[in-house]
């Protein structure tokens, strides 16, 4: 690889225990491909203090805390409370998630809906941005927005790993949410992903890896590590037309913002002049 533009990984679990024997060397890997700032995600309440360690360990990293969609188990009477205490002992929080709904593993809609408002919820009491993980989900996932915006509840926040169709991205987008591409945005037939990453608005997007998962073209089928999120900005770049250095500036200013994350830019070059 040539000399890399700073990147945020905007999105990534290396508290699985994929990492358990090689974290270092996967750090010095995503610090030689530019990576400046990790956000971290939370599937459920046990993993908050090894992200937390984490987060001791590593510098550049952030992190969310939440109850995926998919951990329903998790959820008890006193879990809000103890994400609450979570994001009010640990500044490097910076957002509640992940959260949402899975239809593509899951019917359990109902369940899924009463574990998710109450993060909505105190996401909004605390002023952070949530991460969301909509998959198959997409019409109950803007039926709830649409009703919290009638009754006149904010969000803020990211579609985290998006792979819906591009009318469904304008949807989410019209709600003030951004959108963030993983390697999926590298799969040949990934079309509608494709067509989204054209599409989006350029202060709108966010890159991530979704480590270990979806590991990026030429990766693909490996374990994804935040070193790669430099793949995806790389196909994201070619669809839309732009070089690497403007999708790494963009997508990392916009996650910055987003999440209040680490983020220093490198001097746009005067031949760049203004980014399409």
């Amino acid at each position: 690889m040539s000399a890399a533009p700073p990147l945020i990984d905007s999105h990534c679990h290396i508290v699985f225990r994929q990492f358990d024997d090689d974290l270092d060397v996967i750090a010095a890997r995503w610090r030689e491909a530019g990576v400046q700032s990790l956000l971290h995600a939370c599937v459920e309440p046990s993993e908050i203090p090894g992200i937390r360690a984490l987060a001791d360990r590593f510098p550049e990293l952030r992190y969310g805390v939440g109850v995926h969609p998919l951990d329903t188990e998790h959820w008890q009477a006193d879990t809000p409370e103890v994400l609450r205490e979570a994001a009010g002992a640990d500044s490097r929080v910076v957002a509640i998630g992940e959260l949402g709904l899975d239809l593509f593993r899951a019917t359990n809609l109902d369940e899924q809906l009463a574990m998710l408002v109450p993060q909505l919820d105190l996401a909004e009491e605390l002023g952070l941005p949530v991460i969301i993980h909509c998959r198959d989900a997409a019409e109950p996932m803007l039926a709830l927005l649409e009703q919290r915006r009638a009754a006149g509840h904010s969000i803020q926040g990211v579609m985290h790993c998006w792979g819906g169709t591009p009318a469904e991205m304008h949807a989410f987008l019209a709600y003030g949410l951004y959108i963030s591409f993983s390697g999926t945005v590298t799969f040949p037939k990934a079309t509608e992903t494709h067509q989204c990453a054209q599409q989006v608005p350029e202060d709108r997007y966010l890159v991530e890896t979704d480590c270990p998962f979806l590991s990026p073209v030429p990766r693909r089928g490996k374990r994804n590590e935040p070193a790669m999120v430099r793949h995806v900005a790389e196909r994201v770049a070619e669809l839309r037309g732009q070089s690497l250095e403007q999708v790494a500036r963009r997508s990392s200013a916009n996650a910055s913002k987003l999440f209040a994350l680490p983020y220093q830019p490198q001097p746009e070059p005067a031949n760049i002049g203004q980014e399409g």
